[in-house]
């Protein structure tokens, strides 16, 4: 075989690329940045706090019937982080696994409520739809408790030198609080925190 044919060869292969379907819940290491399992880890941790919260096993109120698990109205999670991070992916993530318990009820967010509003619109305006079985507006259930909360993050990054052998050094710890509050009276009546910390190394032929 030639040298000129073994680097043909080799550039062939290096041009090639390859998929395939690996486990979603497999650990994340591609890099610092955020990813799947630092959304994975923080939703798992505020889940499992919210369903052994005594506090939030049920909430009265007289139109909820016989029903009291607490109804609950997912806002936002502001990202104060440097990176651009869609946060609906945790609160998606929560809610999904929150409905599952069976502890709680969730009323639609502004996009499920813009939909709603958008089909009670067709059903009464449109005349398409039979008079038995259109829907109104005014028979919503009202939401006993707001969640919302904030995800941080602290970057800091040390430079190569003599004495780390030429290693550059990156941390990011990331923070993320949650709140459930009561409408009716302002009050907290749940909080916590679930934190994360990444290192970086990366050395002269690559990451360490």
């Amino acid at each position: 075989m030639s040298r000129t044919f073994l680097a043909f060869a080799l550039l062939l292969s290096a041009g090639c690329s390859s998929i395939r379907y690996d486990d979603p819940g497999r650990q994340e290491t591609l890099n610092i940045d955020y990813g799947s399992t630092d959304l994975q880890t923080l939703s798992a941790e505020m889940v499992e706090s919210l369903i052994q919260s005594q506090g939030l096993n049920y909430l009265d109120n007289s139109g909820k019937g016989d029903d009291k698990r607490v109804i609950v109205y997912f806002g936002s999670v502001e990202n104060r982080t440097a990176e651009h991070i869609d946060t609906g992916g945790i609160t998606d993530k929560i809610q999904t696994a929150l409905l599952k318990s069976g502890k709680f009820r969730f009323v639609a967010d502004k996009a499920g409520q813009k939909e709603v509003e958008e089909q009670v619109r067709f059903q009464q305006e449109t005349g398409r739809v039979r008079e038995d079985m259109m829907r109104s507006f005014g028979k919503q259930y009202g939401a006993d408790v707001i969640l919302y909360g904030t995800l941080r993050s602290i970057e800091k990054s040390k430079g190569s030198s003599l004495e780390s052998g030429g290693t550059r050094k990156q941390d990011v710890y990331y923070q993320f609080v949650l709140k459930c509050v009561n409408i009716d009276t302002a009050e907290i009546l749940w909080q916590d925190e679930a934190e994360l910390r990444k290192t970086e190394r990366t050395g002269i032929f690559g990451r360490t």
